[in-house]
């Protein structure tokens, strides 16, 4: 089973269409399959940068694809149901256990409600997902109904992800229009995934930085 076969699988992308349906219709950002191939291309780059091998890179590819799949059942404890739903398709397929158990693991800890990264490919899957924060993630387009949720995506004018394995750093660096949301509004939601991206990189043995509009933040 390879990252190619799994984003041309049938059935991860009916999930993947009917999750972002239901987060449509509840008022929340993207998460189609546009951000699944975001995080899984990004967590697949930062375990090349930090020296992983080939094997792990390809499973954090793969679980970042099908991360957000659960969301076809419910929001709420969505990274759960889909690691149930990851394990079903996988199953179908040659992967081995030990690898279908560790693609479940990651998606099952990807949410800051109830997770937090176990093993280098969760580590990789929680920031790559984490630090997707740009305006084009916003999909009501009537700014004048805008929740702090929208204000706060859209507000992001640049967001860059930068990973420096010499010196052990991944740093995301935010340009905030503070006419549209104070940072006062940004971090009151995004500080829990900043501060599990902190966590995340740990694992990766290396120091998670963020800055906003120049001014170091973690």
């Amino acid at each position: 089973m390879k990252y190619e076969d799994i984003k041309k699988n049938k059935e991860v992308l009916a999930l993947l269409k009917k999750g972002n349906e239901n987060l449509d219709v509840l008022g929340y950002t993207d998460h189609s399959e546009k951000h699944c191939s975001v995080v899984a291309e990004r967590a697949a780059l930062l375990l090349k940068k930090f020296g992983y091998p080939a094997h792990d890179i390809e499973l954090a590819r793969i679980a970042g694809m099908m991360h957000d799949i659960g969301n076809a059942v419910n929001r709420s404890h969505h990274a759960e149901y889909g690691a149930i739903l990851a394990n079903g398709i996988l199953e179908k397929t040659d992967m081995p256990m030990e690898d279908r158990l560790i693609v479940m693991s990651a998606i099952g800890n990807h949410d800051e409600s109830t997770g937090g990264a176990v093993d280098p490919i969760s580590a990789a899957v929680i920031i790559a997902d984490k630090t997707d924060v740009r305006r084009n993630r916003v999909r009501n387009k009537d700014k004048a109904s805008f929740d702090i949720h929208d204000r706060v995506n859209y507000a992001v004018t640049e967001a860059k992800l930068k990973m420096n394995q010499e010196r052990n750093i991944i740093s995301l660096n935010l340009q905030v229009d503070e006419s549209i949301c104070t940072m006062y509004e940004y971090f009151e939601i995004f500080l829990g995934r900043m501060m599990m991206c902190r966590r995340a990189a740990e694992i990766l043995g290396a120091k998670f930085k963020l800055t906003a509009n120049g001014s170091k933040v973690l």
